[in-house]
């Protein structure tokens, strides 16, 4: 029997009592209980325990408690509620194992109803609590999936709208009807998964409230209904108990009454004259007394065995009831908690359920879908557009023939010379872009693969800027390609023996004349380039049409001659004037008739250049207007003659010192109008278009100047003026006619036309600064702007600074009224 739990028993045990008990303690063995056969009783029990053993219908032993008394245990399961296990000692002979048993409030606690029935009150009333949880749990599932509903519902709208737009294009060839692209079908999916789970959450807010929910608040109803009934019944038996000790004190009081009688009649006798009456009356009360006393006897062992009973039988009775009433209310919380976890993981593994039907669907989602999609309802005719042809202009007709005659050769050969000079450094750059390109399309994809960690849109924007880089520069050396087959296809490779120039692009600050057309490089035309080596020098504009006859690197006096001569062919193109007294000539013949009726200046001016290849002296604006010719048209006004710097010449002009002039020269500087200016400030003037000007101050680098017009002073923008160099009057020799002739200037006086001219609008005016102090900064190095928002610069310039280095390493100067940026490593304050 090592090991086993004996059950002795009159009566076998109910069968669904082995397999609790069994589980509880350990194997069981069922014994028969014969009490006859066992007359003596077991060490450390007592006859109460083997009466108990016979009052209930199963007994427990325990070996291991020698001499302890019994521990009273409830059976589960049992129906009647009074049935208990009577756990008692045998001796270690019978070698029974050890049974833990659990305690109970009747065995531990006796007399502490009160207090455990406060404890058992406070599990049941956390009851509502714990419903109320569910019941908000649910509004928050239905409030949920209301706005899953709303949500689903309104992108379901947005979707309808888009559509078309998204699955086919806004303007598609064919329309789809209700065919959607593959993107959009995955995300009416996934609209209606959400949906689903949507209802999935409605239904389990729902079943929280039906079977968690309202469960929980009936059994809370059942527990305290019954909660109160034990409380009811122990306060019957705590009233039955204070009965019965007032019953016994009734019964002492009778007693102690009976023997004050009794005294009372002993006395008696002894003084009462009736010896025998008096004794017999004492007798009978002697006996009455004996009788009370037993009757005091045995309420006080009623009493003490009620007591007894209340205390070991029937309070424990109630507080193991009040035990199995907790127990129970957790046994049912814990059912619910299960039926509540079971609704909650039914919901998330339908909605689990939904969201992998939903990753199926997208992954079959291929991104070439849509685009077989859009392609398949957007094919249509694509004609390519025509090549472009040459048109001819509605005021010069001509032929799609490109010139090929000795000045277009020279254009020609410096625009091919540039873009062969450029092919081969943008063929190699585009191969190099290229590259990098392909480079990152496999970078690209193998991010895509998965088997290189990088953020995808990142590699993406990369291409993206790489594929415009390359698209840049591709562009270019199409161009210089096909530049160069046009031009070779024309008149061959006239780069052969070509002696170019070594241009250099510079902004003069000193006005220079132009090797190439005469005009002055100054002012609005300060941009142009400088020969490294021979130091020719012309205006951006004349830059293509230089003839590449570069004699290669001259000393400083060989620079100066050749540029006397450079300057003495250019002046070539200026005619001087014949004996005529007014200094009239007529425009040459053209062999086409032009059109135009009316050309601006500085065009009718470049057309004469260009094509008639010469150009008359015009009179000085002092002098008279020269009056028509019969018979012919008036003749165009020509630019006025004017003297080069004094620096620049001035060796050159016989008899020009100072001491053998017969002529006075003028202290006062000229200048006109290139624009008209319209006063708008305190201390401006108002000047006419062409109008000469006097120069009282010069300009101090705020883009203003200071002159006088007729009887009024004033201030004029330096951009709208055009100032003369300080003639130089020669000896006088007695003839005009002898005086070399000048270069002239670009003055932007118009050519004579049967149109009035136009008034032109002048550049954007720099604001005065009146009395505020200026500071300037000077260039530490050439430097060529990059874009129209910077200025060029040559060493040692000079500028006013508007604003400083604000950070970005740019500050921003002005120069002849315009303000633009400069980096600023490359100057400092003056």
């Amino acid at each position: 029997m090592e090991g086993q739990l004996l059950l002795w028993s009159s009566r076998k045990p109910e069968a669904q009592q082995l397999p609790y008990l069994a589980r509880a303690t350990g194997p069981v063995r069922y014994v028969p209980y014969l009490p006859l056969a066992y007359p003596a009783y077991p060490a450390g029990s007592s006859r109460k325990t083997w009466g108990l053993a016979q009052r209930y219908p199963v007994l427990c032993v325990r070996s291991s408690l020698i001499g302890t008394g019994p521990t009273w245990l409830r059976t589960p399961g049992a129906s009647d509620l009074r049935a208990r296990h009577c756990l008692t000692t045998l001796p270690a002979k019978f070698g029974m194992a050890e049974v833990d048993v659990a305690p109970t409030l009747g065995a531990e606690l006796k007399d502490g109803f009160k207090p455990a029935n406060a404890w058992v009150a406070n599990g049941v009333a956390w009851l509502d609590d714990i419903q109320n949880f569910y019941r908000e749990r649910s509004v928050l599932e239905k409030e949920h999936s209301a706005r899953l509903n709303a949500l689903a519902k309104k992108y379901f709208e947005k979707k309808t709208k888009k559509s078309t737009g998204l699955s086919v294009g806004d303007t598609p060839t064919m329309t789809p009807g209700s065919l959607e692209s593959a993107s959009l079908t995955i995300w009416n999916t996934h609209l209606t998964t959400l949906e689903a789970r949507a209802d999935e959450h409605e239904r389990y807010g729902n079943e929280l409230i039906h079977k968690v929910a309202d469960p929980l608040k009936h059994y809370a109803a059942k527990f305290e209904e019954l909660r109160k009934r034990h409380a009811d019944y122990a306060a019957k038996l705590e009233g039955e108990r204070d009965a019965s000790y007032a019953d016994l004190r009734k019964v002492k009081t009778k007693y102690d009454t009976v023997c004050q009688e009794v005294e009372s009649k002993r006395k008696k006798s002894e003084s009462s004259f009736d010896k025998a009456k008096a004794q017999s009356n004492y007798q009978q009360q002697l006996h009455e007394m004996n009788n009370m006393k037993n009757t005091y006897l045995i309420a006080i062992n009623v009493t003490n065995k009620q007591k007894e009973k209340y205390y070991h039988e029937f309070v424990p009775e109630v507080m193991d009831s009040l035990q199995d009433l907790s127990e129970f209310r957790t046994l049912k919380l814990n059912s619910i908690w299960t039926m509540a976890a079971s609704l909650e993981s039914t919901m998330l593994t339908q909605s689990n359920t939904l969201l992998e039907h939903l990753t199926q669907e997208i992954s079959r989602n291929q991104p070439h879908l849509d685009s077989m999609m859009y392609i398949r309802h957007n094919m249509g005719g694509f004609q390519e557009p025509p090549d472009k042809v040459f048109e001819p202009s509605p005021v010069w007709h001509d032929d799609d023939t490109m010139v090929t005659d000795e000045p277009a050769k020279v254009f020609l050969r410096n625009v091919l010379n540039k873009s062969k000079g450029q092919l081969g450094d943008l063929r190699r750059e585009v191969d190099k872009k290229r590259r990098e390109v392909e480079s990152v399309k496999r970078l690209k994809q193998r991010v895509r693969e998965g088997t290189e960690k990088k953020d995808e849109v990142l590699v993406v924007t990369h291409l993206f800027a790489l594929q415009e880089d390359l698209h840049q520069v591709d562009r270019k050396r199409l161009t210089a390609e096909v530049e160069t087959s046009t031009i070779m296809s024309a008149v061959g490779d006239v780069t052969l023996g070509a002696k170019n120039h070594n241009f250099k692009s510079q902004t003069f600050k000193i006005p220079t004349n132009c090797d190439l057309c005469g005009e002055r490089i100054w002012g609005l035309s300060a941009k142009g380039f400088d020969c490294r080596d021979c130091g020719y020098t012309c205006h951006s504009k004349c830059e293509m049409k230089v003839p590449p006859e570069c004699p290669g690197e001259l000393s400083k006096e060989e620079r100066k001659k050749s540029k006397a001569d450079r300057q003495v062919a250019a002046g070539a193109l200026v005619q001087p004037a014949t004996a005529s007294p007014d200094h009239v000539t007529e425009l040459p013949d053209l062999t086409r008739s032009n059109t135009m009726n009316s050309l601006s200046s500085g065009y009718a001016a470049s057309a004469h250049r260009s094509i008639s290849g010469q150009m008359t002296a015009n009179p000085r604006p002092s002098e008279e207007a020269t009056p028509e010719l019969p018979g012919s048209r008036p003749a165009a006004r020509k630019p006025r003659l004017m003297a080069p710097p004094p620096t620049s010449y001035i060796s050159e002009l016989p008899g020009s010192s100072v001491n053998g002039s017969s002529a006075v020269k003028s202290s006062e500087q000229k200048g006109k109008m290139i624009y008209g200016f319209d006063a708008g400030g305190e201390g401006e003037v108002s000047v006419g278009e062409g109008q000469e000007v006097t120069i009282l101050e010069p300009d101090d680098g705020s883009g203003w100047v200071k002159v006088r017009a007729g009887y009024n002073e004033g201030v004029v923008p330096g951009t709208y003026l055009e100032i003369f160099a300080a003639p130089i009057v020669p000896q006088d020799t007695g003839s005009s006619l002898n005086r070399p002739g000048s270069t002239y200037s670009n003055s932007g006086s118009s050519i004579g036309t049967a149109a009035p001219a136009v008034k032109k609008k002048g550049p954007a005016v720099a604001p005065r600064r009146g009395a505020k102090k200026l500071r300037y900064v000077v260039a530490l190095y050439d430097y060529t702007a990059q874009s129209e928002t910077e200025h060029t610069m040559a060493e040692g310039e000079r500028f006013v600074l508007i604003k400083e280095d604000p950070g970005d390493g740019w500050v921003e100067v002005e120069k002849g009224g315009s303000t633009r940026s400069v980096p600023a490593s490359y100057v400092q304050v003056a």
